[in-house]
């Protein structure tokens, strides 16, 4: 059974998740955030095997660099955002310099299109590709718990935002009915913000869907 911790972290309060092995000495990371001295200072002592990234805007890429560098794993992002951790333009960070200035990171090692099954510690997680917050959104499925890595697509009682470059409410509602909502409906949805929530609630009590 895998261990799960999500940290809160930076200004606009992004979720990272944490998700180690039982004796916590290896570890993946999903959306290391900005301001990440948290979520470093737990992993000081773990392998960490990778980085996986929901999407490429700033709040969620803002701490790869620096648990890249100091535990030297591979980055995965869909190949429609590889070009967003290059540019600050792309993935925002410019948009809102009050919030810290320009992110950016080196290229990530790997690249996603959807349809993979990533291995980790010997459980599998599925890669969807959920597009319309951004074109390059991707869920992550982690069948034998039940739980669902989303990003920034479908939130407690409420889904993401569609105004940002390269957004599409289209795509969005597309990815939640066509995809997520097809899941168990028991299936817990870790956001990239806010609250846990389930695929089942969502489907009754989200009035945006």
């Amino acid at each position: 059974m895998l261990k799960i911790e999500s940290f809160s972290l930076g200004p606009l309060e992004t979720n990272a998740y944490l998700i180690m092995t039982e004796d916590e000495q290896k570890a993946i990371i999903i959306d290391p955030g900005m301001e990440p001295e948290p979520l470093l200072t737990r992993i000081r002592n773990m392998e960490i095997e990778a980085v996986l990234l929901t999407h490429a805007h700033f709040d969620h890429i803002g701490g790869v660099e620096a648990i890249r560098t100091s535990k030297n794993c591979p980055v995965y992002v869909h190949e429609l955002e590889q070009e967003w951790l290059l540019s600050g333009e792309l993935n925002g960070s410019l948009l809102w310099p009050e919030l810290g200035g320009e992110i950016r990171t080196a290229a990530a090692e790997k690249l996603l299109r959807g349809g993979e099954r990533l291995n980790f510690f010997g459980e599998t997680f599925d890669v969807y590709h959920t597009p319309g917050h951004s074109p390059g959104s991707v869920s992550f499925h982690l069948k034998s718990q039940k739980l669902l890595f989303g990003g920034d697509v479908l939130f407690y009682m409420s889904v993401g935002r569609t105004d940002l470059p390269g957004g599409s409410s289209r795509e969005l509602y597309t990815s939640i009915h066509d995809t997520l909502f097809q899941l168990d409906e028991e299936t817990h949805v870790l956001p990239g913000h806010g609250p846990a929530t389930t695929i089942g609630y969502e489907k009754r009590h989200n009035p945006y869907v």
